[in-house]
């Protein structure tokens, strides 16, 4: 939960920094600005709900957490490539999502979120 809560801290502190960013400073292409705060916005919804069913146990949040993971990292390594790459920031990336992996396939994760779906 804890590594959810700080990937949803991080995304969250991103969205408003690209808001503040389109807002302030001319964009090189205002649609793509635009593109990527919503983009930001969608995942900060989406792991506020992940983050909410974690806390509440539903066994759904697991699989959605995972494909967070996998993107996470797939962003991370490909942070690590290319003419302007970023280890400074892919390394952590990577670590956090193996970090959240790992949590989310663990075995006390599996018996928090076992059969806690039921309607309260």
């Amino acid at each position: 939960m804890v590594v959810v809560a700080a990937e949803f801290a991080g995304v969250l502190a991103l969205g408003i920094l690209l808001l503040l960013e389109v807002l302030t400073k001319p964009p090189a292409s205002f649609a793509t600005a635009i593109a990527l705060v919503v983009l930001a916005g969608l995942v900060v919804v989406v792991l506020g709900a992940v983050l909410l069913g974690i806390w509440r146990g539903r066994a759904w949040v697991r699989a959605a957490a995972v494909v967070f993971q996998v993107l996470l990292f797939a962003i991370g390594v490909g942070a690590l490539q290319g003419a302007f790459a970023q280890p400074g920031w892919g390394w952590p990336l990577i670590i956090v999502a193996v970090l959240g992996f790992v949590l989310a396939v663990a075995r006390p994760t599996a018996t928090w979120l076992s059969g806690r779906d039921e309607v309260s």
